[in-house]
């Protein structure tokens, strides 16, 4: 199912099983924006399995004349303060011939309609400093920087050593 949205000809829809390889493009595609494909290491198989199977993210697609030019993952996050879950945007990407067209914008508003129909407490997503024109772009949005948090991460051989100190 598409739905409809304010700019002609440009619909969005929840992707399918079928979307997995459009997925993998679209990944790569805002990772080489962002100057990261090399970092890229997810399979279809991995998508397929973590979208579709265990239904970990979700995955809308922006089409324009039913042709793929965008996309945004999320997926749900808990806020123990709200007391409510809360949607987090892991990507969100508009190929480039196709920016300024208004479509980030609409999947953006497509994600907050999302958001206050599961009745989430907010919407959330993280930004690299560098990114200017995105930090602009979300600021237009109404989107608040939250300036006095500091992402952590634990990844690879450390993961593994953190789940080894429960043991």
């Amino acid at each position: 199912m598409s739905y409809k949205t304010k700019i002609d000809g440009f619909t969005i829809r929840f992707a399918d099983e079928e979307d997995v390889s459009l997925i993998l493009d679209l990944i790569k595609g805002l990772a080489k924006y962002e100057k990261m494909l090399d970092q890229v290491v997810a399979t279809e198989e991995d998508l397929k399995e973590s979208l579709f199977i265990k239904k970990q993210a979700e995955v809308v697609i922006g089409e324009e004349k039913g042709k793929p030019v965008g996309f945004a993952l999320f997926f749900h996050n808990y806020s123990t303060f709200l007391g409510k879950a809360n949607l987090y945007l892991e990507d969100l990407f508009v190929k480039p011939e196709y920016r300024g067209r208004g479509y980030g914008k609409t999947l953006l508003s497509f994600l907050g309609k999302i958001a206050v129909d599961r009745n989430c407490g907010r919407l959330d997503w993280w930004c690299l400093d560098w990114n200017t024109s995105s930090i602009e772009f979300y600021k237009e949005m109404g989107a608040i920087p939250m300036d006095e948090w500091t992402v952590y991460r634990v990844e690879g051989k450390q993961l593994g050593k953190l789940a080894e100190m429960y043991e």
